[in-house]
């Protein structure tokens, strides 16, 4: 009925252990909070740790989705943190050119 339990395979067999892409979620964090006010910094971040979670149960699949899951959120964070400081200096400098008129 049941099958039998069978042992992860060893690291190794999919390829090397894929980067946790912990750097880039810590910079999306700090980034995001300190130009947007918006934490989603936090996602890249949550799943850059669970990389090497996964890795080393044996989820290389898994393992390589969050890093890429990670990479993507870093970066996609990176750019809307980036905009919403375009558009704060944007409406700033918009605000003091009309407040001269």
């Amino acid at each position: 009925m049941s099958q039998p339990w069978t042992a992860p395979p060893p690291p190794g067999v999919y390829g090397q252990t894929p980067g946790n892409n912990l750097v880039i979620g810590i910079i999306a964090t700090v980034v995001s909070v300190s130009f947007c006010c918006i934490p989603h910094g936090l996602i890249s971040l949550l799943y850059a740790t669970q990389v090497n979670k996964k890795a080393a149960m044996g989820d290389l699949p898994g393992a390589i989705n969050a890093a890429k899951q990670a990479k993507m959120w870093g970066i996609i964070s990176i750019i809307v943190a980036l905009i919403g400081l375009a558009a704060w200096f944007f409406f700033g400098v918009f605000s003091v050119i009309l407040s001269s008129i």
